[in-house]
């Protein structure tokens, strides 16, 4: 068997430059991803096969074809037919939430099923075969804290923040990225900071589809003022389009407190602890 994680991805900022012909947006956007989130296992089998397990998986069980099942297709139309697999998604992400979780999913299979058919993991199909499945596949399928340009699919790697604690907070909701893209007010605001030292290249930058979110959803101005209150937080913004948000901390022990907190106040928030990969 074969196991691949699919862990969660942050926005640690995101600048919307401009509308693009292709019904997609011009982006500048600071790519990092965490230790934890979904894992894919698959395995040689009589026939083919799609299973469901986790937190989540109750989310995606009445749809008919996903992001796994269709980057399965992909790669066995695209690359190489591996032969019939069975595929287990354990799913601990909620979905629509800002965190990467379908497109961390997809990567991980076609991983997967490189690793399965004896193909580089870095093989330019792969690359190709991720930016037809969502313009965040290429990102999560290099896996590592990247600059994205373009539509996101452009990515220069950088130095990232590895074992900074990371405390994920989504209020219980979905938001559509499409709503919240649409509602992006069309102004320019200007490049993405440069310079070596990536947390404060995000401070100093923004999400600009903060404001159209919290228009859809007002708690996610909610989650983010808590956050910003917590004891040692160093960041804290929304990820993507939302509504999950995110806080880096200074020590773990302050984060797994505020994570505590959290849970007490709003019991019915998702509230997962993880670290910078």
């Amino acid at each position: 068997m074969i196991v691949e994680r699919a862990p969660a991805k942050i926005n640690l900022a995101l600048h919307v430059r401009a509308r693009r012909a292709d019904g997609y947006h011009e982006l500048e956007t600071l790519f990092a991803f965490l230790a934890d989130g979904d894992v894919i296992s698959l395995e040689r089998a009589p026939e083919p096969a799609f299973c469901l397990t986790g937190p989540f998986a109750g989310a995606l069980a009445t749809e008919g074809d996903n992001l796994v099942t269709r980057a399965a297709r992909d790669f066995a139309d695209k690359i190489l037919d591996p032969g019939p697999v069975a595929i287990t998604l354990d799913k601990h992400l909620p979905i629509a939430s800002g965190i990467g979780g379908g497109s961390a999913d997809a990567a991980a299979t076609l991983r997967a099923l490189a690793r399965l058919s004896g193909i580089a993991v870095d093989d330019e199909r792969l690359f190709a075969l991720a930016e037809r499945l969502g313009a965040d596949v290429p990102a999560c399928l290099l896996g590592k804290s990247a600059v994205g340009t373009g539509k996101g699919e452009r990515l220069e790697p950088v130095a990232g923040l590895a074992g900074t604690p990371v405390l994920l907070v989504n209020p219980g909701i979905g938001v559509s990225t499409g709503a919240v893209f649409s509602g992006w007010g069309g102004q320019d605001l200007g490049p993405m900071p440069g310079g070596d030292n990536l947390l404060v290249r995000a401070r100093a930058a923004r999400n600009d589809l903060e404001p159209p979110a919290r228009a859809i959803a007002p708690v996610i101005s909610d989650v983010l003022a808590l956050l910003e209150r917590l004891p040692g937080v160093t960041l804290s913004r929304m990820s993507g389009s939302g509504a999950t948000c995110f806080a880096l901390f200074s020590d773990g022990a302050l984060r797994s407190a505020g994570a505590a907190a959290l849970r007490e106040a709003h019991p019915g928030w998702w509230v997962f602890e993880s670290s910078m990969a």
